[in-house]
């Protein structure tokens, strides 16, 4: 897979997780673990990204 096919996928993945939390945020019952897990998924995704980028 080439470099930019591959920050493609990340960018979606990135985006999914986004909406992911999103909707978890709006649930008065949201699993506290849950968000953090998708939000260190998001943040590691951000850094791979990133990293790719430079």
């Amino acid at each position: 897979m080439s470099i930019q096919g591959r920050i493609e996928e990340l960018s979606s993945k990135h985006k999914a997780l986004e909406d992911q939390i999103k909707v978890q945020q709006k649930q008065p019952a949201t699993d506290a673990l849950h968000l953090t897990e998708l939000k260190r998924r998001k943040l590691k995704i951000k850094d791979e990204l990133h990293a790719l980028s430079d």
